[in-house]
């Protein structure tokens, strides 16, 4: 007997052989038993599923002599002859070669003649969805009311492209992509009946390749035997299918966790030098990287269609990453694989991506940060922000709360903030006034008058060393200094945000012109009328703007983050 492929010589011969479609072959087999058979059925689903080996079964189901269970029994005259393709009776036709309605008449003509032999005569059209609009529109009158003795049966991958008008004279049955536990069992039955030893990783990566599709993994399966022989191992199937070995994979996530830039550029290099396919390279690391978020998220492994060595693996590494972060590399990995399907080099596509894995700082939660900026005190910032006292007395030091007179909401903490300034007695009712050996004056000899007459010089010496800092100057306006702070009026988040970058820059000048030692405090207002402070019950922490009912995106801090940083939310 000449050769068949394992998909034709195992091709499943009754309703309890179709592997995974056991809500459709329950049906039809009941539908049968009660004498309840629709004229028009339609089976949908992807490729190697079992659509048309169910409505070859389907057809010697009605036709057969000796039916047991209400299966076919496979060997009686009838089925022999469905089963060789010489039967009169039934009749396959291929959708996508008649698709014209001329072959949609002559198919009217002979449904009204009775079968030669067998009780029904069934008409299995394969890729229904091909047939033209016209083809389809003459075929609706004898869809709805064939006659007794018709059976029709469609089968389609793309069920989207059957007109509604034949789908509802039909019974709809989808069929779904067979699992890779169901293909590994049914790979395993068929090595058993052809005496062919293979282990259970290369049946993993069978199934894993078949994609959904019995037949598919039925034809790698007969590849792979051709050239492993009669014993077969994960390693042999690997070379015969050139697929990336796993390894691979998991070190691409240690170069990640490492930042090793070089070495990731080594790997593409190994990668083009064996010859693997840069796309399914890619969709590899994917696939590699999901299943350390599956791991991470689910807490186990059990979901993951890997050999067990790797699970443990798996649960190792997704201790290492963070979820934000696993995320934003899974979507670089995909944005990556989609564009090099159209790219002319797609291993300068590989290289950048690897490069920016290995570039990519950890991610923060926003909410966490302000979290600890807010309960950040002044001891713990840094040397240059800390607050120093200014002393115009060798009085004991009283603490003064600073007064927040801003609209926008606090940050760095200064809703906790307390500044400590020196107080005397006064002689001859005249405000006390000290000198240092500095030369710089106390805070209670600078009025505001002074620096609101001085603005403009202020503002073109600004102009000198930062022009934008400058040009915002020219339209805000000092308005009045309370405990050593400047407040400067601004007109709009975007003047006070570049008010308070330049904080330092902007409070040298004024303390070197006039020879003080002030702070400022940038607010938004209209420039020139002073806004009048909040009391303090209307001002919020960040604990409160950061609450389920506020909208964070209005703070302040996450304003600059995006507009100065280049921040994203993930």
């Amino acid at each position: 007997m000449s050769y068949q492929v394992t998909a034709r010589k195992w091709r499943p011969l009754t309703f309890d052989d179709v592997v995974g479609q056991q809500h459709v072959s329950n049906t039809l087999r009941n539908a049968i038993s009660q004498g309840r058979l629709a004229h028009a059925f339609i089976f949908s689903g992807t490729r190697g599923c079992g659509k048309t080996t169910t409505a070859r079964i389907l057809a010697r189901a009605v036709n057969c002599l000796n039916p047991q269970n209400f299966e076919p029994c496979n060997e009686c005259e009838i089925c022999r002859e469905i089963i060789d393709g010489r039967s009169l009776d039934v009749i396959e036709i291929d959708g996508a070669s008649n698709r014209g309605v001329e072959e949609i008449r002559n198919l009217r003509e002979s449904v009204r003649y009775a079968p030669a032999r067998a009780k029904k005569k069934v008409y299995i059209i394969d890729e229904v969805h091909m047939l033209t609009k016209e083809a389809f529109n003459a075929l609706l009158k004898t869809l709805e009311e064939p006659p007794p003795h018709v059976l029709f049966i469609f089968a389609t991958t793309e069920i989207h492209k059957v007109p509604a008008t034949i789908l509802s004279r039909c019974q709809r049955y989808d069929f779904r992509r067979i699992t890779i536990e169901e293909i590994i069992g049914r790979l395993t039955f068929i090595a058993q009946q052809e005496k062919i030893n293979i282990d259970n990783d290369a049946l993993l990566m069978i199934a894993k390749k078949g994609d959904g599709s019995m037949r598919d993994a039925q034809s790698i399966f007969d590849q792979v035997v051709s050239f492993c022989g009669m014993t077969i191992s994960g390693k042999d199937v690997a070379e015969a299918l050139n697929i990336v070995d796993l390894e691979l994979f998991f070190r691409v996530s240690e170069i990640v966790k490492q930042h090793d830039t070089p070495g990731s550029i080594a790997l593409v290099d190994e990668v083009i030098k064996n010859g693997y396919d840069i796309k399914e390279f890619v969709g590899g690391i994917a696939e590699h990287f999901r299943n350390i978020l599956i791991a991470k998220t689910t807490g186990n492994t059990k979901l993951l269609e890997e050999p067990e060595p790797f699970r443990l693996r798996y649960a190792a590494d997704a201790e290492e990453f963070s979820l934000n972060d696993l995320l934003r590399i899974i979507k670089m990995v995909t944005d990556t694989e989609n564009s090099i399907r159209y790219a002319v080099q797609p291993r300068f596509k590989l290289e950048v991506l690897m490069i920016q894995l290995t570039k990519m700082d950890q991610s923060i939660q926003i909410e966490m940060l302000l979290e600890k900026i807010e309960r950040l005190s002044p001891e713990t910032l840094p040397e240059k922000k800390k607050v120093q006292p200014v002393s115009v007395a060798a009085s004991p030091a009283v603490q003064i709360p600073k007064q927040l007179s801003s609209s926008a909401p606090p940050i760095l903490g200064e809703s906790r903030k307390t500044y400590s300034i020196s107080t005397a007695k006064k002689t001859n009712g005249e405000p006390p006034v000290s000198s240092s050996s500095s030369g710089a004056v106390s805070l209670t000899s600078i009025s505001i008058n002074e620096i609101q007459n001085s603005w403009n010089v202020i503002r073109d010496e600004m102009r000198k060393k930062r022009i934008s800092v400058g040009t915002v100057l020219g339209e805000s306006k000092p308005i009045e200094i309370i405990n050593g702070v400047l407040k400067i009026a601004t007109n709009n988040e975007f003047h006070r945000t570049t008010l308070q970058r330049s904080k330092d820059d902007l409070e040298g000048l004024i303390n070197s012109y006039f020879k003080t030692k002030l702070r400022i405090d940038p607010f938004i207002g209209e420039a020139g009328i002073q806004q009048t402070p909040k009391p303090a019950q209307e001002i919020k922490t960040n604990a409160e703007i950061l609450s389920p009912s506020s909208n964070i995106e209005e703070h302040p801090l996450i304003k600059t983050l995006y507009k100065d940083f280049g921040a994203e939310r993930i």
